[in-house]
């Protein structure tokens, strides 16, 4: 179990990226949605032992993960949201090079090790070809195999799916999903889908806050017979902002397709739909921009 206790981080610049944060992590995939700016990046650096937070702990099993930071990092994988490789050097030979720096000195436990995980991530065929020439999806899964180096009991990924193509998204979603089955997976994204398709639990972050903590399913379900929506043209929009509680606006055919939240149907011209992760995340989002500014 991952336990993050009140944690909170002001940058010099006066910017409050953290606001007392507190979640309970178990083993599997754990989902963390935000817009960009929402904090997920500055949690998933804390985490990683690449900042240090002003106030709040960290444990692992019990283990305090900011007290020892050499040891926590041979706990923990990590792929951030940008990362470099050298272009000219080949998959093998550089995956070679990051389990070294990881520890493994033993030539043939790392030949092992580099082979192994190749496999994994489905690159051995592949594996003496430039990382210059990797696609972005590739580049991605070589990005998991070295956050595997050492089996990390944490692993740690920021927007891994961001630009990647619907076949590359699906093969990597799944390979985090394999991983997720051992260990503790933070998966840090905007994309809802990633998160309703994968985790069994996930937190919503805003403006450094925790704004809700759960199971997706379970958040979903509390909007049942709660969600309407209707086709209008776009100069009415300002309209219905005014007097509805708007979850979100989508263009369709050149109208807007608005979906409200109420408890009743707002008028004869509303259907019931269905809710879904993205109603709660828009719903949950605008709840605490109406909060700031009353």
């Amino acid at each position: 179990m991952l336990s993050l206790s009140k944690l909170s981080k002001t940058y010099a610049n006066g910017v409050r990226a953290l606001r007392d944060v507190s979640l309970e992590i178990p083993n599997g995939m754990f989902g963390l949605l935000g817009p960009n700016g929402a904090g997920k990046s500055s949690l998933m650096r804390t985490i990683a032992t690449l900042q240090d937070p002003d106030t709040g702990t960290i444990t692992l099993d019990g283990m305090d993960l900011l007290a020892d930071k050499r040891a926590t990092r041979r706990l923990l994988g990590y792929l951030p949201q940008e990362f470099g490789v050298y272009p000219k050097v080949s998959a093998e030979a550089m995956l070679d090079h990051f389990a070294v720096l990881k520890g493994v000195t033993a030539k043939g436990e790392r030949r092992d090790l580099v082979e192994a995980l190749l496999r994994q991530v489905n690159l051995w065929d592949v594996r003496k070809r430039r990382l210059g020439g990797f696609s972005g999806g590739m580049r991605q899964r070589f990005g998991i195999a070295q956050a595997l180096i050492g089996a990390p009991k944490l692993v740690i990924v920021d927007e891994p799916t961001a630009g990647l193509d619907p076949e590359e998204r699906n093969r990597f979603l799944n390979l985090l999903a394999e991983i997720g089955e051992r260990v503790v997976v933070i998966l840090s994204t905007h994309i809802v889908a990633d998160v309703t398709d994968l985790c069994q639990r996930m937190a919503i972050l805003g403006q450094g806050q925790v704004l809700l903590a759960g199971e997706p399913h379970e958040a979903i379900r509390a909007l049942d017979g709660r969600v309407w929506r209707r086709v209008i043209d776009k100069a009415e929009l300002d309209t219905y902002r005014a007097r509805m509680n708007i979850l979100s606006t989508r263009l369709a055919a050149g109208r807007t397709l608005l979906h409200v939240l109420a408890d009743e149907r707002p008028d004869e011209s509303f259907e019931a739909i269905a809710p879904d992760l993205e109603d709660v995340y828009f719903g949950r989002l605008r709840a605490q921009a109406t909060l700031r500014a009353a």
